[in-house]
């Protein structure tokens, strides 16, 4: 039987994401031999990097070089961006963070409760919850596989509202959220991981129409649109609260490149705890 019909050949691309690395050579003057980087790199030993928009050279060597994935990178920036420059936040406010015990939703909450704010964050496991309540100072967590009702259970937690969310999950999570925002309420998208694998998408949102009667404002944001305030951000977090250990960080760490795809598929099934590091090589 003969048969006849299109096929598609697919190239084979190296998986990128955001690294740390020595560089090797350069012929670019403003990165050296020897000097120590993060951005854009490929899941590989070594990274031929055309363009160097997005990488910046690390200053702080005497800080875990892991820490530029994660608290000194772009989740780090992210939780700065969303909540100090999006969300404008305030000294005794009310602030929820979905998907708080991973890299970004930790350091969200830390970032509130040294400003004053009262701080829930939702997790999917008892330990991740103990995590976020006895090592990052939340004030309160809910294990959200445990809810049947989204709505009842934030309203146990915030009986006053809620000023301030920080959107990691989307979904039912959003839609019960917006019921439960204060007027003038601010919400910042940075991520919707609930939505990233489906095959269709769930229903849309049914509780829009808080944005209108709570005045509400809501803003996605990507991190690379705000680099130029990456210098400020340090300023911040590197002296003030790193070096003096005002901020707990933690990571989940892989050993070995051949373990990289399991760990990427582990984030989906919330498998990791903190940020998720796969170490390549330690040198």
């Amino acid at each position: 039987m003969n048969c006849t019909g299109k096929i598609k050949v697919f190239t084979p691309q190296t998986i990128t994401g955001y690294g740390v690395a020595k560089i090797v050579d350069s012929s670019n003057p403003d990165f050296k031999k020897g000097d120590l980087i993060w951005g854009l790199t490929g899941w590989e030993e070594y990274s031929l990097i055309k363009s160097t928009q997005g990488l910046f050279k690390i200053q702080n060597a005497d800080l875990p070089l892991s820490y530029y994935t994660g608290i000194l990178g772009m989740p780090g920036h992210t939780a700065y961006i969303g909540f100090y420059e999006i969300c404008s936040p305030e000294k005794g406010e009310y602030v929820f963070v979905s998907a708080a015990s991973g890299a970004v939703g930790q350091l969200v909450g830390q970032f509130a409760k040294l400003l004053g704010c009262y701080v829930v964050g939702s997790a999917g496991s008892k330990d991740k919850v103990d995590l976020l309540k006895n090592k990052f100072g939340f004030d309160d967590a809910l294990n959200y596989k445990e809810e049947r009702n989204l709505d009842a259970a934030l309203k146990r937690y915030f009986p006053n509202g809620i000023d301030i969310y920080l959107e990691n999950v989307g979904g039912r999570m959003l839609d019960a959220v917006l019921l439960n925002m204060r007027v003038n309420g601010r919400i910042a998208v940075c991520g919707m991981i609930s939505q990233y694998n489906l095959e269709h998408p769930d229903e849309g949102t049914r509780n829009l129409l808080c944005l209108v009667t709570k005045r509400i404002r809501m803003e996605g944001f990507l991190v690379f649109d705000y680099y130029n305030l990456y210098p400020k951000f340090l300023e911040m977090v590197v002296v003030p609260l790193v070096k003096q250990g005002k901020i707990t960080y933690v990571e989940d760490v892989a050993k070995g490149l051949e373990n990289a795809p399991n760990a990427l598929v582990g984030l989906f099934s919330g498998c990791n705890v903190g940020k998720q590091v796969v170490v390549v090589a330690s040198e």
